[in-house]
């Protein structure tokens, strides 16, 4: 039995006592996990603050290393998200449907664990706590696997909540790291059936859609993020000039950043008046069609085809100038990854047809596409942002972390 395979069954052995553990004592454990990282986060940063040196030295670009990078802010906020799953309500043994039936049967659904959840992730310490609060307050148990850039960050943190999960009598096997960052073991992870009930990709496009191909466990996939923003003939251009600013350069870095603005041409000299200085502020690269070009000038360089289909997670924009509405939803349909899509616009009739009419998880009127995440959506902290269309879709909080069983109370019948 490999290393990989003992912990997978040390991490299903689990399950059954977590899937057993009332609310209170989960909460107990989350204000334990929250406490600690609170206690002793000096011994976090210093892991950090390695990661980071070897990831700078590696070359790491700017927009990555602030994923990787932690500081005590950032580590208050990771605490925070913690105590608010602590403070959402427990899905598990909520019954949603109960009948009685014809043969008086009565038939019941209520809300159970999926079992062991293992998420493959990048350069994102915060998600190591995220994913394991998560999973921990649904009563999953968690198999982590980080990408080797934050790895010294992941062990520390990982330890630091085992022993909280030890300081108030739950197994440390609820939340396990996988030690091996070699793509032999990501590999393994992916195949570890009999083990592992669902596996969770959140990185960029390639990690994705690697583990969509390769896995033979059930893949939630998520977070794949070219996400668009309309500019209508009809938009506030102050507005939308500030919201384009907001979705691409608050966090470039991000799934839920914008990488495609589609202007309409009617307004796009006056939009990018007002646009420009504010991109201009953080160097953002303008890749833009002929028409586009024609206004931005120098400002811009000429978009290759590629560019339409990119997430850049970086200072780098896609432009695009379009006809109108059909244009614009169509082009969206065509390249988007059904994450985030927005449209800037004061018609009513314009802004309703792009909700029915755009294919993704989230859809938005007059607003950023940065605010796709569950502690923005009311989930608290979220295990990824689904694009698919099964039971999860969009950000992923404690429901989504569940299935059902069916329960069935007789006296006697038989069939």
């Amino acid at each position: 039995m490999t290393a990989l395979q003992q912990q997978g069954k040390a991490a299903k052995a689990a399950t059954y006592i977590l899937a057993a553990t009332g609310t209170a004592k989960k909460n107990e454990a989350l204000e334990a996990i929250a406490s600690i990282l609170t206690a002793r986060q000096d011994e976090w940063l210093a892991a950090n603050a390695l990661d980071v040196a070897a990831a700078k030295e590696a070359g790491m670009r700017s927009a990555m290393l602030d994923r990787l990078t932690l500081t005590p802010q950032r580590i208050a906020g990771i605490v925070d998200g913690v105590r608010q799953v602590a403070a959402l309500p427990d899905p598990i043994g909520q019954v949603t449907k109960m009948e009685t039936r014809p043969n008086g049967l009565i038939i019941g659904r209520r809300r159970v664990p999926l079992g062991v959840i293992a998420i493959i992730f990048e350069a994102r310490p915060n998600v190591t706590v995220d994913a394991a609060a998560l999973c921990l307050k649904s009563g999953n148990v968690c198999i982590l696997r980080g990408g080797k850039e934050a790895i010294r960050s992941n062990r520390c943190v990982t330890e630091l909540m085992r022993s909280a999960l030890e300081s108030v009598g739950l197994p440390a096997d609820c939340i396990s790291l996988v030690q091996d960052t070699s793509h032999e073991t990501a590999n393994e992870l992916m195949h570890l059936d009999g083990y592992v009930d669902v596996l969770i990709p959140r990185g960029g496009a390639g990690l994705i859609r690697a583990v969509a191909k390769e896995a033979s466990v059930p893949v939630i996939r998520t977070g794949e993020g070219v996400c668009h923003i309309y500019v209508d003939d009809e938009a506030d251009l102050d507005m939308a000039a500030t919201i384009l600013h907001n979705a691409k350069c608050s966090r470039p870095s991000v799934c839920n950043a914008v990488e495609c603005v589609l202007v309409h041409r009617d307004v796009a000299k006056a939009f990018w008046e007002k646009a420009l200085p504010l991109l201009d502020a953080h160097n953002v690269e303008l890749r833009c069609d002929g028409e586009a070009l024609d206004i931005i000038g120098a400002r811009g360089i000429p978009a290759e085809e590629s560019d339409w289909d990119a997430e850049y997670d970086d200072y780098i924009l896609a432009v695009r100038t379009v006809g109108g509405m059909d244009e614009a939803i169509a082009f969206i349909n065509a390249h988007s990854t059904q994450h985030s899509e927005s449209i800037l616009t004061k018609n009513y009739f314009k802004a309703q047809r792009f909700l029915n009419e755009v294919d993704a998880a989230a859809v938005y009127v007059n607003a950023s596409t940065r605010f796709t995440d569950g502690g923005e959506f009311g989930l608290g902290a979220e295990i990824g942002i689904s694009t698919q269309k099964m039971h999860a879709r969009g950000p992923m909080g404690l429901e989504e972390l569940t299935s059902c069983k069916y329960v069935i109370y007789g006296n006697g019948q038989i069939r």
